[in-house]
C-alpha cells in the first residue's frame, strides 16, 4: 500500500513540475516578446509610458488607421479624416469608434513627435560630418 502511495505522490509531483516548467517557459517567451515589441531599454520605457498614457500601442493605432508605416503624413491625415467622417453620429456612426480613431491619431502623433525629437537636424548632421 505504501509503495502505491509513494508512486502516486511521485507521479503527481512530476506532472506538477512539468506544468510549472511549461508555464515558466511561456511566461519568459511572452516577456521577451513584449520587450521586443516595445524596443527594450530606454526606448522601451518611453514607449511603455506613452502606451500606458494613451491606452493604445503603436501597432493598434496603425491598425485602426489602416497604416503600414508612418512615413506618409498626408495618408495618415487622410485616413483619420475619412474614418472620423464615416463614424459621425448624425450619419449613423458610433461615438465609440470615433473616439478610437481619435486616440489612434493621438498615439501616432506622439510617436511622430518622439521620432522627430530624437532625429538629428540637418545642421547637427553636417556638424558631425565635419568633425
Amino acid at each position: 500500500m505504501a509503495k502505491y502511495l509513494a508512486q502516486i505522490i511521485i507521479l503527481g509531483s512530476q506532472a506538477i513540475g512539468r506544468a510549472f516548467a511549461k508555464a515558466l517557459k511561456q511566461e519568459i517567451a511572452a516577456s521577451q516578446e513584449a520587450a521586443r515589441r516595445s524596443g527594450g531599454g530606454r526606448n522601451g520605457e518611453k514607449r511603455a509610458e506613452v502606451n500606458a498614457r494613451t491606452g493604445m500601442t503603436l501597432e493598434e493605432a496603425k491598425q485602426i488607421l489602416n497604416l503600414s508605416d508612418l512615413d506618409n503624413i498626408e495618408q495618415i491625415h487622410k485616413n483619420y479624416e475619412h474614418l472620423l467622417a464615416v463614424n459621425e453620429k448624425v450619419k449613423g456612426g458610433s461615438f465609440y469608434l470615433q473616439s478610437k480613431v481619435f486616440r489612434a491619431k493621438e498615439r501616432i502623433d506622439q510617436e511622430l513627435q518622439y521620432v522627430l525629437k530624437d532625429k538629428p537636424s540637418e545642421s547637427e548632421e553636417k556638424t558631425r560630418r565635419q568633425q
